[in-house]
């Protein structure tokens, strides 16, 4: 396994292109989208989220994703700002590389106003004469909502849909987003990011190999901003139980403070049993002095070899930082 995947390695680093060092990241919508709940969510500070109180202006953090800088702008929804980005678009929207548009989908009222300033976003674009792919967040589709008004919440985003499809914007996505559901900020974000990266077909087979090898039906590999960097699922079943149990396991991770009883970073582990199965949870610090990833394994035993696992984090590390 080792052998071939240094290969793809080598191969890789080869006919990769250049990219830009830093990749920009737009949340645009109106004020009380949920923007910057969603970004809060993924740094897991959720006691912050309770208590925010609107944006102020344009707000922007740059942090690091499988060693390529994100800046990450998120824009206060507020008529006066939003007024203002449009007067000065070169300073707010140029080099947007992903824009990311939140709905409030239980906010009824506001929607031709949200529809209407996503048409506003779109003309600036047109001007800066760039075309970055637009994730449309349907926004607070809390589970409480699906079980109690399922059928007129899906009308609802049909027809937002509809509206959003007749400006004929070619690269418009949609996902259905709550921080009530966090696997569902984490799967989205995860695969937005991705799209940025492009080794990430060799991390997938990285994981896939090291999957086989230690007999496991789904490996997931996260990092510390709540992303999903790989994963690998037997079948739908075990993604939907990998899915619903790594917020458990970060907010496990975060509540105990993790750090292992060992100082071998490949011995300590946490096992938990949920659903009936063993849920292998282990912090890998890959270069010192960088954030952690985390793995998460489903398997029927909770055994692996020490070996197994070092091998693999040897070849994520010579594909992320080398």
């Amino acid at each position: 396994m080792e052998k071939n995947l240094k290969q793809s390695i080598l191969y890789l680093k080869k006919e990769e292109p250049p990219k830009p060092e830093i990749s920009k990241i737009l949340f645009t919508g109106l004020d009380e989208a949920g923007k910057t709940s969603i970004i809060l969510a993924l740094q897991r500070e959720f006691s912050k989220i309770a208590i925010l109180s609107p944006t102020r202006g344009a707000q922007k953090r740059i942090f690091d994703f499988l060693g390529k800088e994100i800046s990450e702008w998120d824009l206060g929804g507020q008529l006066s700002y939003r007024i203002a980005y449009l007067k000065n678009p070169g300073k707010y929207f140029e080099g947007t590389e992903i824009a990311i548009y939140v709905i409030d989908i239980q906010n009824k009222p506001r929607i031709p106003e949200a529809i209407s300033y996503f048409k506003d976003v779109l003309e600036q674009f047109k001007k800066l004469e760039i075309k970055p792919p637009i994730y449309v967040f349907l926004h607070k589709y809390d589970p409480a909502l699906r079980r109690s008004a399922q059928n007129e919440m899906e009308s609802l985003i049909i027809d937002i849909k509809d509206k959003l499809r007749a400006t004929e914007y070619k690269e418009l996505y949609y996902y259905e987003t709550s921080i009530y559901d966090f696997g569902s900020i984490i799967t989205a974000m995860s695969e937005i990011l991705l799209s940025l990266y492009p080794k990430s077909e060799l991390i997938e087979k990285t994981i896939v190999e090291f999957a086989k090898k230690v007999d496991s039906e789904g490996v997931v590999i996260i990092d510390d901003n709540s992303l999903i960097i790989g994963s690998y699922y037997k079948d739908d079943e075990t993604k939907h139980l990998l899915t619903a149990s790594t917020p458990y396991f970060l907010t496990l991770n975060d509540s105990f403070q993790y750090t292992g009883v060992s100082e071998d970073r490949f011995e300590s582990r946490m096992i938990v049993q949920r659903f009936g199965k063993n849920f292998i949870f282990k912090q890998i610090t890959l270069k010192k002095d960088s954030d952690p990833y985390y793995l998460i394994l489903l398997k029927e035993d909770p055994v692996f070899h020490k070996e197994d696992l070092e091998s693999f984090a040897n070849l994520l590390k010579e594909i992320l930082y080398k």
